[in-house]
């Protein structure tokens, strides 16, 4: 078996309880529930991983650190791997900013790639600066035939859902209705010609098809994490 990369959304935050749209680094802290998951989180991986990265991102960053502490490992930063930028919407969590952000982010996954949030990134901008890094663990670990562990990435629930879909060839509708709460991941693993397969969602397995009533902007308003 080869190895796979692992993208872990980071443990919860205080603006996650906070419903805040935090996506500047370095960001708001884990709180003590964040730490415990992250710690806890190493024992829902397949098998050990031999390398432990993370972003920018303070919430990332401790994630990471508890869990390479839990097996041994030094934990690395990477520049470009951070959540979704959302601009003028930063820090707010009223229910028109989410709404907005919601919105935006519906029309990326049906293909509108080059909107932007407002004064914010659009989903071209998040793909350039994220894609480099994924490629560059690719190409210095997970091509290496006798690298056969995986690498952990602790990320952002947009951010993650964003690149997998378009990395892994997942419909777009699959990846609005299926977030990732707090510590969960997507599993993607290398194959022929530089592509990728998803081959685990949060807790869901392939195919994953198409979901035909998805409503991110309504699930988003009634729920207690939406940028998971």
């Amino acid at each position: 078996m080869s190895g796979r990369l692992v993208l872990v959304r980071h443990g919860q935050s205080r603006a996650n309880v906070d419903r805040r749209l935090d996506t500047r680094p370095p960001g708001a802290e884990l709180t003590d529930l964040g730490h415990d998951q992250a710690r806890r989180v190493v024992t829902a991986f397949p098998r050990r991983p031999a390398l432990v990265a993370h972003s920018v991102a303070r919430r990332a960053a401790q994630t990471a650190s508890g869990i390479a502490g839990e097996i041994g490992l030094t934990p690395q930063e990477f520049d470009g791997v951070h959540e979704v930028q959302v601009g003028e919407l930063e820090d707010r969590n009223d229910d028109v900013a989410i709404a907005q952000f919601e919105a935006i982010y519906q029309r990326w996954h049906q293909g509108e790639l080059e909107v932007p949030m407002p004064g914010g990134e659009s989903a071209v901008d998040v793909l350039d600066r994220y894609v480099p890094v994924v490629d560059h663990l690719r190409l210095n670990y997970l091509d290496d035939h006798d690298f056969d562990s995986d690498i952990v990435l602790v990320s952002h629930g947009a951010a993650i859902r964003l690149v997998a879909a378009v990395l892994a060839g997942v419909d777009g509708s699959f990846a609005l209705e299926h977030h990732l709460a707090n510590t969960e991941s997507v599993i993607l693993t290398p194959t022929t010609d530089g592509r990728w397969s998803c081959v685990r969602w949060a807790t869901l397995t392939p195919p994953f098809h198409p979901e035909p009533d998805v409503q991110p902007v309504t699930d988003a308003l009634t729920s207690k994490d939406p940028m998971g």
